[in-house]
C-alpha cells in the first residue's frame, strides 16, 4: 500500500536530480518545501522559467541551475525526473519532451492534457519510451486515503452518493503563509453578467479544484458513460455546486473560495451501510496526510494522521518510479481519470449555459 515500501530503502542510494519547468506559486510554495523534507533521496537541480528573473531567483532559493527554456532544461544531465508545472495548454508536448528526453520519470500537474487525443498521444510515448508518468492528483498519493483503500471493503461497489466538499480562502493567503511569492499572474476583474465568463469559471472550477478529487470519485464510478448533470451553478466569487448522475451514483460537488477563515477539503462516499468521510489537509498547508474514517454500522475506524501529505507521496512515488522499484500507473486508468473530467467539465458548462440564457429570456 505505502510507497514507502521497498527493498533498498531510498534513503541510502545518491539523490535523484529533479528539473521543475515553471516556476510559479505552485512550484515556490508546494514543491520545493515537499523536496526540501526529502533531500536524502531527490535533490533540485534545475528550475525553468520563461521569466530569466523568476527562473533565477526560485532556482537560487535551493542552489540550483536556471533556464528560461525548455531544451535548455531537458539538456540538462543532472536532472532524472522532471515536473511540468506550467500552464495546461503546454502540458501535452512538454511531457512528451520529457520522455523523449530520456528522462527517467516526468510529474504533470493536472490535468495533464486537454483532449482525449493529446492523453493518447501522451500515452503512445510513455509505452515507447519506457518513461513512467504520473498526474498530479496529490489525494491519491495521500496516506490517508491509502489506508482508507485498503480498508473499506465493498464500499466502492454498495456505495450510492459520492461527495467533494470544498472550503478555501484564496490561494495567495496560504502560499504567503508558505513563502514570500515571487510574481503571481495579474487577475481581471469577474463579470458576472457575460455568460462566457460564467462558463469558464465553471470550466476551470472543473479542471483546476474538482480534478484534484475526481480520480477519488471514479473509484467509485467505474461506469460513467452516462453521465447527467442534474445541477450546475457558479459559487461567486470563485466556487461551483454541481450534482449528477454516474449510473446509479449521485455524485456531489461543492466548493467555495472566499474570505473564510477555517479551511475544510472533505471526501465522502455513503452506502445503505457503511460510508467513507476523508479530511485533507489544504494543499499549501505542510500539515501531515489526511484522516480518513470508515464506518460499518455502528463502529468506526480513524485512518491517520501520517507524517506527510499526498504531495510528498507522489515525489516518493516518483523516486521509486525512477529507480524501477514500482510499476506505473497504467495508461488506461490516466486517460479515464481524464475523459472523466472533461466529461462533466462540458456537461456542467453546457447545463449552466442553458439555465443562464433561460434566466435572462
Amino acid at each position: 500500500m505505502s510507497s514507502q515500501s521497498q527493498a533498498t530503502p531510498l534513503g541510502s542510494l545518491k539523490p535523484l536530480g529533479v528539473g521543475i519547468l515553471g516556476a510559479g506559486p505552485v512550484t515556490q510554495a508546494i514543491h520545493l518545501p515537499s523536496l526540501a523534507r526529502l533531500r536524502n533521496i531527490l535533490e533540485v537541480r534545475h528550475i525553468m522559467d520563461v521569466d530569466a528573473s523568476v527562473a533565477e531567483s526560485v532556482a537560487a532559493r535551493v542552489g540550483a541551475t536556471h533556464s528560461t527554456t525548455l531544451d535548455t532544461l531537458l539538456g540538462d544531465p543532472d536532472v532524472d525526473i522532471v515536473a511540468i508545472c506550467s500552464p495546461h495548454q503546454f502540458h501535452a508536448d512538454q511531457v512528451i519532451a520529457a520522455c523523449r528526453a530520456g528522462k527517467k520519470a516526468v510529474l504533470c500537474e493536472k490535468p495533464f492534457a486537454m483532449s482525449g487525443e493529446e492523453a493518447a498521444r501522451i500515452s503512445a510515448v510513455s509505452e515507447e519510451t519506457g518513461v513512467p508518468i504520473i498526474v498530479g492528483a496529490m489525494h491519491t498519493f495521500d496516506p490517508g486515503w491509502l489506508a482508507a483503500e485498503a480498508n473499506w471493503g465493498d464500499l466502492p461497489r454498495t456505495a450510492h452518493t459520492i461527495r467533494s466538499s470544498i472550503v478555501l480562502p484564496p490561494n495567495a493567503r496560504f502560499e504567503d503563509f508558505a513563502t514570500e511569492i515571487i510574481t503571481r499572474p495579474a487577475g481581471g476583474a469577474p463579470d458576472y453578467n457575460d455568460v462566457e465568463f460564467i462558463k469558464s469559471a465553471l470550466r476551470g472550477g472543473v479542471m483546476g479544484l474538482a480534478i484534484h478529487d475526481l480520480p477519488l470519485v471514479r473509484r467509485f464510478t467505474p461506469d460513467f458513460e452516462d453521465l447527467e448533470i442534474l445541477q450546475a451553478r457558479h459559487v461567486r466569487p470563485f466556487g461551483y455546486v454541481i450534482s449528477l448522475r454516474a449510473g446509479k451514483q449521485i455524485i456531489e460537488l461543492r466548493a467555495a473560495m472566499n474570505s473564510t477563515w477555517k479551511p475544510e477539503w472533505v471526501f465522502e462516499a455513503i452506502s445503505d451501510d457503511a460510508a467513507l468521510r476523508i479530511d485533507f489537509t489544504p494543499s499549501y498547508v505542510q500539515a501531515g496526510s489526511a484522516v480518513a474514517t470508515v464506518t460499518t454500522g455502528t463502529t468506526s475506524t480513524k485512518f491517520g494522521p501520517y507524517e506527510h501529505n499526498g504531495y510528498e507521496g507522489e515525489w516518493r512515488e516518483l523516486a521509486e518510479l525512477a529507480r524501477g522499484t514500482k510499476q506505473p500507473p497504467s495508461a488506461e486508468s490516466l486517460i479515464n481519470d481524464l475523459t472523466f473530467a472533461l466529461s462533466i467539465a462540458d456537461a456542467t458548462v453546457d447545463v449552466a449555459a442553458a439555465e443562464f440564457a433561460g434566466a435572462r429570456s
